[in-house]
């Protein structure tokens, strides 16, 4: 006898993209009554949101120091981002679980939350927005250091 599968949350799935749809709805909105135009955003603007965005959908699904927002919907305990897995109790836990492990699922409410607070807040905005993109920009170039220290010792080893 074949065991049934467990139907993926589609409810709590769509009543999540209603409430991000609905947030860029009211955040236009306050654009407007606050005469902001979106259309004023540079392609460096764009590259800052994107390093940004990369930054703080890292920090949500992967830092410890965010690890009390994930904790609530994985298994065990949520501590470095690392292997952690959506509850499956209930739709609500599983959809959210999902969205906050998934770097990339996160990155979107991200990317919109910075976009929204640099129209409609631009000073704070554009504050939040640099501060997370260099934070990214210091993620890749430490990482980046620490491969090139790794490769030249393992080519010192060799020679030596």
């Amino acid at each position: 006898m074949a065991t049934a599968t467990k139907q993926p949350p589609y409810a709590a799935y769509a009543a999540i993209t209603g409430a991000f749809a609905g947030g860029l709805g009211v955040a236009g909105t306050f654009a407007r009554v606050l005469g902001r135009n979106p259309a004023c955003q540079t392609p460096l603007d764009l590259v800052v949101l994107s390093a940004a965005s990369f930054k703080g959908a890292r920090t949500l699904a992967r830092d410890e120091v965010t690890s009390f927002l994930r904790d609530p919907f994985v298994r065990g305990h949520a501590h470095k981002g690392q292997g952690e897995e959506p509850v499956e109790t209930g739709d609500w836990e599983q959809a959210i679980g999902e969205l906050v492990t998934c770097s990339r699922c996160a990155g979107t409410w991200v990317a919109a939350a910075f976009a929204a607070t640099q129209i409609i807040a631009p000073r704070f905005g554009r504050l939040l927005t640099w501060s997370f993109a260099a934070a990214g920009i210091n993620d890749f170039l430490q990482a980046s250091f620490a491969a090139l220290s790794n490769k030249s010792n393992e080519l010192e080893q060799r020679a030596g």
